[in-house]
């Protein structure tokens, strides 16, 4: 392995530059001064358990630094307007080339947002219908959503010489759809969830998370506005009080002396509330607008968010409503069936755009999709589209878990599209745990040996054959095969399906047993989630575990975000009879210096800020008045320093002793996250990580039936293990546990298995099998079965 390069190090030849990535001395996160050589123009893939620095390494330190190099070339006025990045603990990076990340972060939930604005597929259809559409209504702006049809008239100011004004109108044609606003929803909100109508503004009428009777921007300018009388019933209003309080265009009114602006209610929460991404909201808000706002599909146009003109204009009777929601592997073959010269070029691009979705495997989906609605995985092979064409070469390609959502049949075609990508004379870097990709590297890094603090440095590089034999944690799990169940568990009874039909589904009729383990399997777009999410989920008495991304800011750690932090508060203020509020740094305990972040931000402008430790608190971030009061001999800093295991001990028994912290340290452990510390902030946590801290959370939640979503996603093979005791246990404590996966461990597992398909989109929706593991591998008549019998070695 390469050492760290100091001062007194021969320069490197130029031919060295041009063959590696050489990374010297990287101490990012939780790095311990990694130094190592990547070879450019191959494929390498970097493996080791979940938050063992792979992240920290490949992200955070190569692709962050190519990223602020490029930034750097721009002038200083453009990049003041680009996010400011920090040049990442490193000594030494060079051999750097330009790196495109193609990530797992989903693509936002923005509702004017689709598969189709998302890649160039909407634009290039739009140009198509502008071409060639009849009748014609204009450009191709006139069959865009998010374009709305504005005629305005104003005054622009040129210079011809002297300066000089001159008054012009503007006209965009845009295709929205007025009614919606290009949504293809409309929103229909309870007003009974808003206020208790029986009650006057000054009782408290409201009943809108967050609006205290007290506060100054939002009751109180209904309260003193002058427009309502503040002590009469609501219910007792009349016909233009109503209107006032509900609908009244935005007003200025005058408050103690306070000019402020005066606003109906129903437009106020649109604004609040749901012009925001509702996974953006804090859970008890979200809750509030779901219980208060219902959304229809467009009266106006049906859903397809676009005018009646766009919608008249067509080519061969397919308008371009249509052909957005066409599946995709559909479209390309009407658009292959389009033969004018006039737009042939156009046509070419458009075939590609089409073909590369479903070379990736999701010619299932329809352009109209909300990006929202995509899992990460769909959401990283939409972003390859628009690069699987590209012409250029020896750019840096960064990928985390491209098999993410994957089923095992189409993880062959994800490993041809890499491989392609390298052929073409780039350098691949793959962060990944599957063992069918690491499989086709050119290189491995294997990264540990364990997580958190117990890992950061490289345990391996070179062959997949060297880390077969290499004796790490990745390596002797390399080969690992788990073997069906001898014994099986007996259902308890069974949930009933019946007609279901959500998306593709096809009136399936399918009995979920109850007592056991299930698993849901099929290929990516068979319906899994459709049936699960769309008949399961919303029952009471079920637990729902998603791979919605954990939402948090450098302020939340394991501590806030389990809810341990509460138990802990109250007893360090038991134990020192004063209030809890002085045991959160983000409260009344909080260091005034730095505010309770521990550090202090300084702002530069277009370079990229400082964080120093804040020298009055020392980065402990709490006044030091608080670090006084101690429980079992401890301060409150020293607490959330504590690693999960540190702390399961500590409140365990003692005088520390706290049954409330130590039930969530216990589900902490379980999901094998005994490594963390309980202040660690959440933005430094890795994906596999904050999926195990969301199903730990959820496991404190009553229900007798669990429903997860791909729970292997982001974890090492050696994790699979212990999640697999994790399920056993669930539902060995009686619990029913449903899993919608992929991974073929977790079908050899389970107790019973339903498979849809047989394939994807309008050729899946249907049940294709149902029954034990052992009957699947024997039957072989499904794609899964098939490739389970491989797995097992059947």
């Amino acid at each position: 392995m390469a050492t760290r390069t100091d001062a007194r190090s021969p320069a490197p030849h130029a031919a060295d530059i041009h063959d590696v990535i050489r990374v010297h001395g990287a101490r990012v996160n939780n790095l311990k001064d990694v130094s190592i050589e990547i070879p450019k123009r191959r494929l390498t893939v970097f493996t080791g358990v979940s938050g063992s620095g792979k992240t920290s390494l490949v992200f955070n330190t190569i692709a962050a630094e190519s990223q602020r190099l490029i930034n750097e070339t721009y002038s200083a006025f453009v990049q003041g307007f680009m996010p400011t990045l920090a040049r990442p603990e490193v000594d030494v990076l060079d051999g750097l080339t330009t790196a495109i990340i193609v990530d797992q972060q989903k693509l936002g939930a923005d509702p004017r947002s689709t598969v189709g604005t998302a890649t160039d597929a909407n634009a290039m259809l739009r140009i198509l219908f502008s071409r060639l559409g009849k009748p014609h209504i204009g450009p191709p702006s006139a069959y865009a959503f998010n374009v709305p049809s504005v005629r305005a008239s104003g005054a622009i100011t040129v210079e011809r010489g002297a300066k000089k004004t001159v008054k012009a109108t503007f006209n965009r044609t845009g295709g929205m759809c007025t009614r919606c606003e290009g949504r293809g929803t409309v929103s229909d909100i309870d007003l009974t969830q808003l206020y208790d109508d029986s009650k006057s503004l000054a009782e408290g009428a409201f009943t809108i998370p967050g609006w205290k009777s007290d506060s100054f921007w939002t009751v109180r300018v209904y309260a003193e506005s002058g427009l309502l009388d503040p002590d009469k019933p609501i219910r007792k209003y009349t016909k233009k009080e109503m209107q006032d309080f509900l609908h009244r265009e935005p007003t200025k009114v005058k408050v103690e002396g306070v000019n402020l602006t005066y606003e109906g209610l129903i437009p106020k929460i649109q604004k609040s509330f749901l012009s925001k991404d509702k996974e953006a909201l804090q859970p008890h808000i979200r809750a509030f607008v779901e219980r208060a706002v219902t959304f229809t599909t467009c009266p106006e146009c049906g859903g397809t968010r676009l005018s009646e003109g766009a919608r008249s204009s067509k080519i061969k009777r397919i308008n371009i409503a249509d052909a957005c929601a066409m599946q995709i592997s559909d479209l390309a073959a009407w658009v292959r069936g389009l033969d004018e010269p006039s737009v042939a070029p156009l046509l070419t691009a458009l075939r590609q755009t089409l073909d590369s979705f479903v070379e990736i495997g999701l010619g299932y989906l329809a352009l109209d999709r909300p990006t929202g609605t995509l899992s990460g995985g769909e959401a990283q092979r939409v972003k390859m589209i628009r690069h699987l064409g590209s012409s250029l070469t020896d750019i840096t390609y960064v990928f985390d878990e491209p098999t993410a959502g994957l089923h095992p049949h189409d993880i062959q075609r994800m490993n041809n599209l890499l491989l392609r990508l390298r052929d073409k004379g780039n350098t691949v870097l793959v962060v990944e745990h599957k063992p069918e990709t690491i499989a086709i590297a050119d290189h491995v890094v294997d990264l540990g040996p364990g997580a958190g603090t117990a890992g950061g440095t490289v345990c391996f590089e070179g062959t997949v054959e060297g880390l077969r034999a290499g004796g790490t944690v990745t390596g002797r799990h390399f080969d690992d095969r788990a073997a069906l169940k001898e014994t099986l568990r007996k259902p308890t009874g069974a949930l009933e399906i019946r007609g279901a039909n959500e998306n593709n589904l096809r009136d399936v009729d399918v009995d979920i047993p109850l007592g056991v383990l299930a698993v849901i399997t099929g290929v990516a777009g068979s319906g899994k989630s459709s049936l699960i999410h769309g008949s399961v989920s919303g029952l009471d008495g079920v637990v729902s575990i998603d791979q919605g991304a954990i939402r948090g800011s450098r302020r939340s750690n394991p501590a806030t975000y389990t809810g341990l932090l509460d138990p802990i508060r109250k007893a360090f203020a038991k134990a020192n009879d004063v209030k809890p509020a002085l045991f959160s740094a983000n409260s009344e305990g909080a260091c005034p210096s730095c505010n309770g972040a521990g550090v202090i931000y300084t702002d530069l402008a277009m370079m990229a800020g400082v964080a120093t430790v804040c020298e009055e608190c020392e980065g402990k971030r709490f006044q030091a008045s608080v670090l006084e009061y101690h429980l079992g001999g401890r301060d409150i800093s020293e607490v959330l320093a504590m690693s999960v295991t540190e702390a399961e001990e500590f409140f365990g028994d003692g005088a520390a002793h706290t049954p409330a912290a130590h039930r969530i340290l216990d589900r902490l452990a379980d999901v094998g996250l005994g490594y963390l510390s309980l202040g660690q902030p959440l933005t430094t946590l890795s994906g596999g990580e904050r999926q195990r801290l969301k199903l730990a959370t959820h496991m404190g939640e009553k229900g007798g039936i669990y429903v997860l979503d791909e729970p292997t996603t982001g974890l090492h093979l050696a994790d699979v293990e212990q999640l697999l005791g994790l399920l056993d246990r669930l539902v060995d404590s009686g619990k029913s546990v449903v899993v919608i996966e992929h991974h073929q461990a977790v079908m050899a597992h389970a107790d019973w298995i339903i498979d849809l398909g047989p394939g994807a989109g309008h050729d899946g929706g249907t049940l294709v099998f149902e029954g034990t593991p052992a009957d699947l591998v024997a039957d072989r008549s499904t794609l899964t079965g098939e490739h389970l019998a491989a797995y097992v070695g059947a």
